[in-house]
């Protein structure tokens, strides 16, 4: 089971790429002056730095995520809640990405972001429990 962790570990990496790409599609008009308006301003100017903040926060928090699924995988730890965590995590990614790039609403925000904390804290409350109980033969 701990093996079906690899396919949100994925997800999360296709919306990191996704992120880049974004980020390129924003950032043509300044760097490459296509898709400029006729008075050669950028019409994705006020997306380009919320992209940006979105993609490096994919590289603060989600590490902890990666490296419980990580380590779960390499204990071969079976409990499936370490799946629907997991996923949890990555639904509450998604929304987190849309509401900072799409909107402006701090509160929304930081609301959102409680899914994912909660996720990752959860799946390193699966990790702990799950490592004792084999530890201790019960």
């Amino acid at each position: 089971m701990s093996a079906e962790l690899i396919y949100p570990m994925v997800a999360h990496v296709a919306l990191a790429a996704l992120l880049y790409a974004a980020l390129t599609v924003a950032r043509a008009p300044a760097v490459w002056g296509v898709g400029t308006r006729p008075d050669g301003s950028n019409p994705l100017a006020e997306f380009e730095p919320r992209i940006s903040a979105n993609l490096s926060n994919q590289f603060e928090w989600p590490l902890f995520f990666h490296v419980t699924c990580l380590l779960a995988i390499l204990l071969r730890l079976s409990e499936q809640g370490f799946v629907v965590l997991a996923w949890l995590f990555i639904v509450g990614r998604l929304l987190h990405s849309a509401v900072q790039i799409l909107t402006t609403n701090i509160r929304l925000r930081g609301l959102v972001f409680t899914i994912n904390f909660l996720a990752v804290l959860g799946l390193w409350a699966v990790l702990l429990l799950s490592t004792e109980v084999r530890a201790h033969g019960a």
